[in-house]
Formats: C-alpha cells, structure tokens, sequence
C-alpha cells in the first residue's frame, strides 16, 4: 500500500517542487511500463502532430470498428504513455478494441486548458482516419477521467457529435475540494491524500474558478451526453465525485451507471487483483450492451 501512495502523492504543496515533480513522473513511466501484461498486445508509438501518441491492439491481425480514446491519469501533472501502457492493454485485452492513448501537455509547466486542447488533437486524428463519433468510446482514469468528460462537454460546446460511450474509472470530477469523502475517507484511502488533491489542482487550475466546469465536470449540463459507466472503490478521498455524478446525469436522463467496488482504493484496475479482471469484464460487458 506504500507502492500506492508513492506513485501517486507528491506531498504537500509546499513541497510541490520541480524535482519532486519529476522523481514522480520518472517513477511512474517506469512503473507503468514493467506493470503492464504485454502478452498477446502490440504497443505501437507514434508522433501524432508534435504530441506522441500509441497504438494498444490486439497482437492477432483484426478489424475494429470501434476504437476507445483512452485518457491516463495523474493529477494532470504526471502520467505519459508508459504510464498508459497498464490501462490500456486491459481494455484492449477485455474488449478486443483498438485503444488511443496520447501524451497531452502536463501542469505546471502547462496548465488548463492545454490537455484539453491535446486531447481534441487526439480525436481529430481519429475523424480523419474514417471514425465516426459513435465508433469512439472516451475512457479516463483520475484525471483522465476529467479529461474525458470535459472533452464530450467541449465536442457539445462545438456543436460536434460525442462519442458512443463513456468510461469513467475513479474520476476526479469536482474541484472545488468540499465533497463529503475528501476528508471522511482521508483515513483509509490508501493512494491519494487531500493535499496531493490540492497541490495538482493549484498546478494545473492556478488562480481560475475550480467551480466552473472545464475544472469540475461535476456541474455540468450534461443532456445528450452517452450512455456512461462509473467506477469508483469505497476507499478513495474521490468516492463523492463519482457518486455525485452519478446523481446528476441520472437527474438529467443520461444512461449512466455507477459500480461501487468495497474496500477498493483509487484506480483499483490498474492492479493484479481479481476485483481488477472483474471490473475490466465488467467494461466490456458494458459496451455490448450499449453500443
């Protein structure tokens, strides 16, 4: 459990410095990389514009019609493609679909709406390799999480169809830090604490609204959005952001459906667990139904 809270906290953020900054980035590439079951998948990296992106497929020639953009997270201050790699080859493995994963602009150095702007890149190259809307189905983790919704908000904004679907593994969708579970499961979240919550968010929102949606998808209007599915453990400081979410697009009459996993912590299906391999079947089980 020390592995988890390693990997994901920075500390403090008077502690938030360059180079623990980059101790965590470095950590977590590495991590990802030796973490992520290969067998059977090809990782194929690319320069998509000046971003780099990567290609998760299935090892056994095949057609997809479908594709999933897939958003890795990290507080938007960490994470890249080695990172994706854990993530990636599960849904890849699960569903037997192609998965997107692209290395968007990191806070500080590169605060909003930078990601949000690389993650359109992301799904223009998509619409130009024959895609449609529909045939692409947006997943986060954690921040990538965020990402993805702000993204289908943005798409709407731009009067452009969304995708087919929606998967959301413990998103970080409120930023405003006054959920119930920030502070009431401090205690027994083993991954994230509330001031790594607050360091990343000064990074990458700086002195903006934390209220306005961009920042916390949570608030949104999210009529015409897909059909979404949530997962979120019982033991993360996020569980309100998920629950709350969960309430306000059922509100609206969106398709969404929220897994509450017991005794799970943050980003539990990145781990070797048979709560993990159970989600994941659950994610494909989903997108049959659904799509």
């Amino acid at each position: 459990m020390r592995l988890l809270k390693a990997l994901h906290s920075l500390g403090t953020p008077e502690s938030f410095t360059p180079e623990d900054l980059e101790r965590q980035r470095k950590s977590q590439e590495a991590l990802g990389s030796m973490a992520a079951s290969m067998s059977g998948l090809v990782w194929e990296q690319f320069p998509l514009d000046d971003m780099n992106a990567a290609w998760m497929r299935l090892e056994r020639e095949h057609k997809s019609r479908r594709v999933i953009l897939y958003c890795h997270g990290g507080g938007y201050t960490s994470g890249g493609l080695g990172f994706s790699k854990v993530l990636a080859s599960k849904l890849t493995r699960a569903t037997g679909m192609d998965v997107l994963a692209f290395d968007y602009r990191l806070a500080p150095e590169h605060p909003y709406p930078a990601a949000i702007e690389d993650g359109l890149r992301a799904w223009d190259y998509l619409m130009r390799l024959g895609f449609g809307a529909r045939d692409v189905i947006l997943a986060g983790d954690s921040a990538g999480g965020n990402l993805a919704l702000v993204l289908c908000l943005k798409l709407r904004l731009d009067g452009r169809m969304l995708p087919g679907a929606i998967l959301l593994m413990s998103p970080w969708t409120d930023m405003t830090m006054t959920s119930q579970s920030l502070t009431e499961r401090a205690a027994i979240d083993p991954a994230l604490t509330p001031e790594y919550i607050r360091a990343v968010r000064e990074a990458y929102a700086g002195g903006l609204d934390p209220a306005q949606p961009g920042l916390s998808p949570l608030f949104a209007d999210f009529r015409g959005f897909p059909p979404t599915l949530i997962q979120v453990g019982t033991h993360e400081i996020l569980y309100s952001d998920s629950e709350q979410l969960a309430e306000r697009m059922k509100a609206q009459g969106i398709d969404c459906r929220l897994e509450v996993w017991e005794n799970m912590w943050h980003d539990f299906q990145m781990y070797p667990s048979k709560s993990a391999s159970s989600a994941m079947q659950n994610i494909a089980h989903f997108l049959l139904e659904t799509l």
